[in-house]
C-alpha cells in the first residue's frame, strides 16, 4: 500500500515542474492525475469479481508485473500525450493489487480487529504521503525521471517478496462464483441498496477529496513560492496528519461508535476545508492540512470496514467497487480542480468545491440510513464471526 500510495499521490507535487516541461497549461495538467484514476477506476470494476474466485496472491503478482513495466515507462515519457497512456497502465495495474490487500483483511483477522487493521494498512497510504512523496519530490528535484524508476524497481523487489513470503489466498466462495458472469456478481450485489447508495456517497465524498488534494502542492507552490523540494517537504505534514489518524484513529471509534465517528469526521472535513484558503502564512496552512490528514486517515478505515461488512461472499468485488468509486473521483476531482484553481484566486474555488462535495456526500449518507445502522452494522460483523467459525 505504500509503493501504490507513493505512486498515486507523487503528481502532485511534479505538476508545477511537468506542466512546464510538457508546455501545458494548469487547466489539463490535472489530466496526468485523472488518467492514472481512469485506469483505476475502470478495470478496478473487472479485477473485483474476477479475484472473488482465483487465488488473491496471483492477481497481486500479475498486477504488481504490469504496475513496475508501466511505471518505469512513466520515467521515460518524452510527452503530454505518452505520460497520460503510461499512467493510464499504471492505474489499471494498480486496480489488481489493492483490492485484494482491502478483501483479504476480513479473512485474515477477527472481526473485532477489522477496523484496527485496516487503520494499519491505510498507514500505509498515509507513509506514502509523508515519507514517499517527500522522497520522490527530492528525487524530481534532480531529475524528474528519477522517482518513477526508483518506483518500478521497488515493485520488481516488492514482487519478488509477495512471491516467496506471502501465502496463497484462494476465495472461500470461487466454486459458486465461477458459475456467474461479472455482470451477474454486480446484479447481486446492487440488489441490495445499501451498497448503491454508500458507493455514490463515497464516490462524492472523493471526488471533493482529490480535487482538493491534487492541487495543494501547486496552491503552495504559487501562493508560498515554493520550489518542487520544498513542496514536498511542506507535503510531510499531510502524510504525518494521515498516519496519525490511520494508526491512532481506531481508539476513537471504539469510544464514539462507527456512526459518530463518521458523523464528526465529516462536521471536522467541512470546517477545515472552509477556513484553509484564508490561511495567511506556511506555517497555518501546514497546521490545518495537518488536522484535515489526520481527521481523513481515520475516517478511511470507516469508509471501507462499512462496505465490507455488507457482504461476506463478494468483497473483493466490493473493495473493487470502492476502489473505483475513489479514483472515478480522482479522475473527476483532477479535471475540476484544475480548473477552479486557474480561474480563482489562490485556493477559494477549489476548497469551496470539496466543502460542497462533502456537504453532499453527507446527505446521501443520512438519506441511506448510515447513521440509523449501528446496530446493524455489529450484528452483521456477529454473522460473519459465525460463518467463519
Amino acid at each position: 500500500m505504500f509503493l501504490i500510495g507513493t505512486d498515486t499521490f507523487l503528481i502532485s507535487p511534479l505538476l508545477p515542474a511537468l506542466t512546464k516541461i510538457y508546455h501545458i497549461s494548469a487547466d489539463v495538467s490535472g489530466w496526468m492525475v485523472s488518467a492514472y484514476a481512469l485506469g483505476y477506476a475502470t478495470f478496478a470494476l473487472i479485477a473485483g469479481p474476477i479475484s472473488d474466485y482465483l487465488d488473491r496472491k496471483k492477481v497481486m503478482i500479475f498486477g504488481m508485473i504490469g504496475f513496475a513495466i508501466s511505471t518505469f515507462l512513466c520515467g521515460l515519457a518524452p510527452n503530454f500525450w505518452t505520460m497520460m497512456l503510461f499512467r493510464l497502465l499504471a492505474g489499471i495495474s494498480a486496480a489488481f493489487i489493492t483490492p485484494q490487500v482491502w478483501a483479504s483483511i476480513p479473512v485474515l483477522v477477527a472481526p473485532k480487529n477489522i477496523v484496527k487493521t485496516m487503520g494499519y494498512t491505510t498507514a500505509g497510504l498515509s507513509l506514502s504521503q509523508m515519507i514517499g512523496i517527500p522522497i520522490g519530490s527530492y528525487l524530481a528535484a534532480m531529475s524528474w525521471h528519477a522517482p518513477f524508476f526508483a518506483i518500478a524497481c521497488c515493485s520488481v523487489i516488492l514482487m519478488i517478496g509477495l512471491l516467496f513470503i506471502l501465502p496463497s489466498l484462494p476465495t472461500s466462495s470461487n466454486t459458486t462464483n465461477k458459475r456467474r458472469s461479472i455482470i451477474d456478481v454486480y446484479l447481486r450485489l446492487f440488489k441490495t441498496p445499501t451498497i448503491t447508495i454508500y458507493i455514490i456517497a463515497y464516490f462524492i465524498f472523493q471526488t471533493g477529496n482529490f480535487a482538493a488534494f491534487s492541487f495543494i502542492g501547486s496552491w503552495l507552490s504559487s501562493d508560498f513560492q515554493l520550489h518542487i523540494a520544498e513542496v514536498g517537504t511542506a507535503m510531510i505534514a499531510l502524510g504525518l496528519g494521515n498516519t496519525f489518524g490511520s494508526i491512532f484513529g481506531n481508539h476513537l471509534v471504539k469510544k464514539l461508535g462507527v456512526r459518530k465517528s463518521l458523523l464528526f469526521a465529516f462536521c471536522s472535513l467541512i470546517i477545515l476545508y472552509t477556513v484553509l484558503p484564508f490561511a495567511l502564512n506556511l506555517m497555518i496552512a501546514e497546521l490545518l492540512l495537518f488536522m484535515i490528514f489526520l481527521i481523513g486517515g481515520f475516517v478511511f478505515p470507516i469508509f471501507i470496514s462499512t462496505l465490507q461488512a455488507l457482504t461476506t461472499t463478494a468483497r473483493g468485488t466490493v473493495s473493487a467497487m470502492a476502489n473505483a468509486a475513489m479514483y472515478g473521483g480522482t479522475a473527476l476531482g483532477g479535471m475540476i480542480g484544475g480548473l477552479l484553481l486557474n480561474h480563482f484566486r489562490g485556493f477559494f474555488g477549489v476548497s469551496f468545491f470539496t466543502v460542497v462535495m462533502y456537504m453532499f456526500s453527507l446527505f446521501i449518507y443520512i438519506k441511506g440510513g448510515i447513521f440509523k445502522t449501528e446496530k446493524r452494522y455489529h450484528r452483521l460483523q456477529e454473522i460473519q464471526k459465525v460463518e467463519r467459525k
